[in-house]
């Protein structure tokens, strides 16, 4: 019998981490969770240590506390967990031999070192952290390309879209079409959008995620990362990505052929499914995903997205357009947006405004080095922080 594959989990307390740790533990003689990161959840984190006795854990944070008791207890049988503390261990462990895959679920541009780590190391990666390709695409899948590396995303449009394009070739594909559900905001006017509280924001009506991806969602920046993050991953331009508000969450993106056959992939809104397709790709086992209910009665309906409520969506386009240092630029800036706007210093609709104006302003450079991405990323974080309402 084959050994099981073993897999890093980054991120392993937040929602994605979880519903990976739950499909491990559906298949626990084919998947093993080898490594576990968190930030600072670090009782949560020692539960699952206890639970899946991994060969090390990490505390991403540095001024949060390790555990006293850093063994490992589960059915009866003891294991001793090598424990470390910092994010700056993580691309070292991933890369060891004993991995095979590393799930990058970590939020925001501090997942990238990792993601960046696991490509060079030729892993299998099931990307969640869709930030590491807004701020360095290019970069990462040229990589990819040259040490073998898999990756296949696990955000549920993009592995929607990577499993329509199983059905034909990629030379007779037309646009892929990226399906978004709206957020809490959906229909909501400009005026209306004033008055938004995190609240509101946190509200979503479909996904339970954290506060800055559901905040992302009230904006629809979400989708904005997400155009540049399609145009990297499948090699898109511009002008073959579109964006579709399907508020039943059902259908999780389609692919239009030249031959006018439009394919997509419809499920319950469930992150297991697409996170056990890029665990265990090309098998398609049963598994603890949400199933569909034929018998049910069912509307399904594709809307236009307003452009105008929801400007974040121009910028998606017109940083895929622009490329270069355009996605670092975004992403950082959004980031310190959403922070401040869940920290009350900042109204909802100002969100998007102080994102176009530090991307209006920053130093564009169309060939960025990783070096420079960086540097671009603390910049604009800087600008965002000092922007005034």
């Amino acid at each position: 019998m084959a050994a099981p594959t073993s897999i890093a989990v980054l991120g392993s307390t937040g929602s994605i981490g979880t519903s990976c740790l739950d499909v491990i533990r559906a298949h626990s003689t084919s998947l093993r969770a080898a490594g576990l990161v968190a930030h600072r959840s670090a009782e949560r984190l020692c539960q699952q240590v206890s639970e899946f006795q991994p060969d090390w854990a990490v505390l991403g944070a540095p001024d949060a506390a390790l555990p006293a008791s850093r063994v490992g207890i589960s059915g009866g049988s003891t294991k001793q967990v090598a424990w470390h503390q910092g994010l700056d261990k993580v691309p070292k462990l991933i890369q060891n031999a004993e991995i095979d895959t590393v799930v990058c679920a970590m939020v925001g541009a501090a997942g990238l070192p990792a993601t960046w780590a696991a490509v060079d190391a030729g892993k299998r990666v099931a990307l969640a952290n869709k930030e590491s390709l807004v701020v360095a695409g290019s970069l990462i899948m040229r990589r990819a390309v040259e040490t073998g590396a898999a990756v296949i995303p696990v955000d549920s449009e993009h592995s929607a879209i990577y499993q329509c394009l199983q059905s034909g070739r990629r030379a007779d594909v037309r646009r892929v079409i990226l399906t978004a559900s709206g957020g809490p905001f959906r229909g909501f006017s400009k005026d209306q959008l004033r008055d938004v509280t995190p609240e509101m924001a946190l509200k979503h009506p479909t996904w339970n995620m954290g506060p800055k991806i559901s905040v992302d969602s009230a904006t629809m920046m979400n989708k904005a990362l997400e155009i540049i993050e399609a145009r990297w991953l499948f090699g898109l331009a511009p002008e073959e990505i579109s964006v579709v508000i399907h508020p039943q969450s059902y259908v999780h993106s389609l692919v239009e052929f030249r031959d006018g056959s439009v394919i997509s992939q419809m499920s319950p809104p469930d992150m297991r499914l697409p996170i056990q397709y890029a665990l265990m790709f090309p098998l398609r086992p049963d598994g603890p995903a949400r199933k569909p209910d034929w018998t049910q009665p069912q509307t399904l309906e594709l809307l236009p997205p307003d452009f105008d409520a929801f400007p974040a969506l121009r910028l998606g386009f017109e940083a895929v357009q622009r490329g270069g240092t355009c996605g670092a630029v975004l992403n950082a800036a959004n980031e310190v947006a959403v922070a401040r706007f869940l920290n009350r210093e900042l109204p909802f609709f100002r969100i998007t405004q102080v994102v176009e104006d530090v991307l209006n302003h920053h130093q564009f450079d169309a060939q960025p080095t990783m070096e420079q991405l960086l540097q671009i990323d603390s910049w604009a974080r800087e600008e965002a922080a000092r922007w005034k309402t």
